[in-house]
């Protein structure tokens, strides 16, 4: 059995400054899915967004951000649980830092939580503890954050669920003619250097943070997928049916 994390982004979980129901329901449903043969492991945004749905405080101050976190992790949760719950899952919330992530003793503290979560059949989600922390939630994207997972709880795959559907060979926002990489073995260091270009109000990278969470695992020799969170044929088929129709890999392997 593979051990496989999951990260969906903001941009999927809200529209219209509201929680897209539908789309956690398609989500959890591909979870619970893909549970029969792999552990799974969710990394979720979605709190700050969440929160706005509850108080339109101002996003671009920090303080504002942090109690839109405070406000959404619950909110975001609950409704995670209702979703796991019409399958009779149960999933728990697991609330890091990026300190947590530079301390051996709090990696294991992690990983041991983890484990005991997935041997008694709960998916874990985890998220950043935005509602406290500064330089993370300011710098903060769970593109990294799930690549530091994914590495910490020995999986063997990343999968980043996100409103860009896989990595092109030119930005398909400027040029027609961009085509999706559908594998990659490596990443070229000027495409790392190249300034973020988040998408929505709540985005925090676009394309240039989940570049760098594939660099960080392939130079681990972990696997990652990029592709749609909107619409998940394109994983259903790569996870489900072993058929790569869309999305990109990002591997070491030939």
């Amino acid at each position: 059995m593979k051990r496989v994390v999951v990260k969906v982004g903001s941009a999927v979980l809200t529209q219209n400054d509201s929680i897209a129901l539908e789309r956690m329901k398609d989500l959890v449903d591909f979870l619970c899915e893909l549970r029969k043969t792999n552990d799974v492991i969710l990394v979720s945004s979605g709190a700050v967004a969440a929160g706005y749905t509850a108080l339109k405080l101002h996003r671009s101050v920090l303080q504002n951000k942090q109690a839109l976190a405070a406000i959404g992790q619950p909110i975001l949760m609950n409704k995670y649980s209702k979703k796991f719950g019409v399958h009779d899952v149960l999933s728990a919330q697991v609330l890091v830092t990026a300190a947590n992530l530079k301390r051996e003793d709090e990696i294991q503290r992690i990983k041991d939580t983890v484990n005991t979560l997935l041997s008694n059949g709960v998916i874990p989600i985890i998220n950043e503890n935005d509602a406290t922390s500064t330089k993370e939630l300011v710098v903060g994207d769970n593109d990294q954050l799930s690549a530091y997972i994914t590495k910490h709880t020995d999986s063997d795959l990343l999968i980043i669920l996100s409103d860009i559907d896989a990595y092109y060979d030119k930005d398909p926002r400027e040029f027609s003619d961009a085509k999706i990489v559908k594998i990659v073995h490596s990443i070229n260091q000027n495409e790392l250097e190249k300034e973020a270009a988040p998408h929505g109000a709540f985005a925090t990278g676009g394309i240039l943070t989940k570049l760098k969470a594939a660099n960080y695992l392939l130079g681990h020799g972990i696997d990652m997928v990029l592709t749609s969170g909107y619409d998940l044929s394109d994983i259903k088929s790569l996870m489900l049916q072993n058929r790569h129709v869309g999305g990109t890999l990002f591997t070491k392997a030939t």
